[in-house]
């Protein structure tokens, strides 16, 4: 999802913040927005559970009395994060919590006020995911570690060694996701495995790291990464070095993530390489991989699951156990097996 559909949902979310319950054809108004661009954005709310839908109207959901609130900061409602989203929101629902979401679409420098806007609207606990890549220094982040309330890392983990890595998290084990796919591929015969991966955010590094470590663990030769860094740009030549790959023995790819896996399918094939017959193609993150042709093969982290211990977490720690010691929890990933790869499709 784009920036500037993060950016309208953001909108959207503060005004009902306001208004309260309000017709689709006001609120368009409100904000200025054409009604067809609000009903899908509305939508693409609803399906995470951030916005109630009733008669034309659009509200918030109802908050249940007497649970603390609690902000989550994501750097996006849809994709991979809207079922992070979902999972945080029936935890705190069950336990009659209020989640209110900030949003700072992967911009690093937007984190930080929107966690202040959190903390403005009186959260007594934090669920972040913060944009962390190598190009942040420790002192921009130090904030995070000096936050007047209680906070969980969700699908982060900081370095060993930091004072963040103090902080409670929740988050999927990527090498573990990662190893379990190079681990089918080498079962199904596939000596020599490629990895295609962006490098901008902190789980395409995780993977990127996972690739080299996986490697040695199976006993198979690490190929040389293929960047992905503006797909709608290069996607073209990302194809044809995966073809060059294929034609040095490389007999099996895993890309992250989906979306690029869904748009570099079609491409392959039209340079003549069969799936799965030439080149068994995986993907991570399993949004979408189920709607490819042919149905891709992905590693799944369990996004849901994340979001409600993360919830359940941060409730413990409200409690204020003076036992309770930090949590580092990690979720293990599951290998969808579908017709990209070969082998039996899982039930």
């Amino acid at each position: 999802m784009s920036a500037a559909a993060d950016r309208r949902r953001e909108g959207i979310l503060a005004a009902l913040q306001s208004l309260e319950t309000i017709r689709v054809t006001d609120l368009a108004q409100h904000l200025n927005m054409p009604a067809v661009t609000l009903r899908r954005d509305v939508a693409a709310l609803a399906e995470a559970g951030l916005v109630s839908r009733s008669h034309g109207s659009v509200s918030l959901p109802a908050r249940e009395a007497g649970g603390p609130a609690l902000g989550l900061l994501v750097p996006t409602v849809g994709q991979y994060f809207g079922e992070v989203i979902a999972g945080a929101r029936a935890a705190a629902g069950a336990a009659g919590a209020h989640l209110t979401l900030g949003i700072s679409s992967y911009q690093a420098e937007a984190d930080r006020a929107q966690v202040e806007q959190l903390l403005a609207t009186g959260v007594a606990g934090l669920l972040l995911v913060p944009n962390w890549t190598p190009s942040r220094s420790a002192d921009d982040l130090r904030w995070i570690g000096e936050l007047p309330v209680p906070a969980v890392l969700v699908e982060r983990r900081a370095p060993h060694g930091t004072p963040l890595a103090e902080l409670d998290s929740v988050g999927s084990d990527h090498h573990h996701g990662v190893f379990i796919a190079l681990r089918h591929l080498a079962a199904l015969g596939h000596a020599r495995v490629a990895l295609a991966a962006r490098k901008d955010t902190w789980t395409a590094l995780q993977v990127r790291g996972a690739y080299a470590e996986g490697c040695v663990l199976l006993g198979l030769p690490a190929e040389p990464v293929i960047d992905i860094d503006e797909p709608a740009a290069h996607a073209e030549d990302i194809a044809r070095q995966i073809v060059e790959a294929v034609e040095s023995g490389v007999r099996g790819v895993l890309v992250h993530n989906d979306q690029d896996a869904l748009q570099l399918s079609p491409m392959l094939r039209d340079k003549g390489l069969r799936i799965p017959e030439d080149i068994a193609l995986v993907s991570y993150d399993d949004v979408v991989a189920a709607l490819g042709a042919p149905p891709l093969t992905a590693v799944s982290p369990p996004r849901h699951a994340v979001g409600a211990a993360a919830v359940e977490l941060i409730l413990r720690r409200l409690k204020s156990d003076p036992a309770l010691p930090v949590h580092h929890l990690d979720l293990l990933p599951e290998l969808k097996v579908r017709a990209s790869c070969g082998g039996t499709p899982s039930a």
